[in-house]
């Protein structure tokens, strides 16, 4: 059994190859349960939660993520999140690889948002704003840059000297203009592609500061009682999601709304599903502000195990 670390497993999931994986996998489809949650009790600290997330294509691969979430890590100074992905053959059951979980995680959550921007952002987008400065941010910049002629790069974090940080390091990887915004709502009309990775309970991305033709990509605020776009912008743009199941009760950027009645399901255009079987022509002119709020799926995570185990095997 192949045992892929956390740079084994960036190496092998190159995201130009990585972001075909996943479109190929949402076009053929696979068999993909409910997610598990298990709530774990634990003693002098709060409770810990279990994930476990299973996906199948009959006769191929099978895998589950199995997730730990443990907030009491941060007084023993460890990561709250540990992850790992099991990969095995569905013809003989046969355990072929144990893969790194962080790592695919971030990688295939920044191939979603390319592969919807493939669909929804201007073939000319050229200006890349990140609003947030956490471990998607350096990814979300490489995945875009994978579909669209990426040049500048603003970084907008709530902490400066991350967003500093981040900065340089996206400045010293990457062929691109970079500079850090003082203010979001200075940039936010001047960005082509917004990419937010936050864990905000506040709408940070206003509608009526974005430009036409913008394509606004909502990663982060995966509770419903969290939220990273405002009425404005969810009334103003056409609406995608990556999985309708998903984000009709996990992403608040849609619960909210939704439960508000600003917008309803119908609103929602199409789903990664649509755009890549082309039931939906994804963005349908170049004025037109698209929006992408992804929550994440098992058969991500199982697209981007059998790509790093087949790369990893060659």
């Amino acid at each position: 059994m192949l045992l892929l670390s956390e740079d084994q497993t960036r190496h092998a999931l190159p995201f130009p190859a990585l972001i075909d994986a996943l479109d190929e996998i949402f076009r053929s489809g696979c068999v993909m349960p409910t997610r598990h949650h298990h709530d774990m009790e634990m003693s002098g600290e709060p409770d810990a939660t279990m994930l476990l997330m299973p996906a199948w294509v009959p006769g191929e691969y099978a895998g589950v993520k199995v997730v730990n979430v443990m907030p009491g890590n941060s007084a023993r100074g460890l990561p709250a999140v540990a992850a790992q992905y099991l990969l095995s053959s569905a013809k003989t059951g046969e355990m072929l690889a144990l893969i790194d979980g962080g790592e695919l995680t971030a990688r295939r959550t920044a191939a979603a948002s390319a592969l919807a921007a493939k669909y929804l952002a201007r073939e000319d987008a050229s200006h890349l704003l990140i609003v947030g400065t956490g471990r998607l941010a350096p990814n979300l910049v490489a995945a875009h840059m994978a579909v669209r002629p990426i040049k500048q790069v603003t970084i907008w974090g709530r902490s400066k000297e991350k967003a500093a940080e981040l900065a340089r390091h996206v400045g010293a990887t990457f062929p691109v203009s970079v500079t850090v915004a003082g203010h979001l709502e200075d940039v936010l009309g001047k960005a082509d592609i917004i990419s937010a990775a936050t864990l905000s309970n506040e709408p940070l991305i206003k509608g009526a500061l974005v430009k036409p033709g913008a394509h606004v990509d909502l990663v982060g605020a995966f509770k419903p009682s969290m939220r990273e776009s405002d009425d404005d912008l969810v009334q103003r743009a056409d609406l995608f999601v990556d999985t309708r199941d998903g984000c009709l009760v996990e992403g608040g950027d849609v619960v909210q709304p939704l439960k508000a009645g600003v917008i309803t399901p119908e609103d929602i255009k199409a789903d990664l599903y649509d755009l890549c079987r082309g039931m939906h022509p994804g963005r349908q002119s170049d004025d037109a502000v698209t929006f992408f709020k992804s929550v994440g799926a098992a058969l991500e995570d199982l697209a981007g195990a059998m790509l790093a185990y087949e790369t990893a095997r060659k």
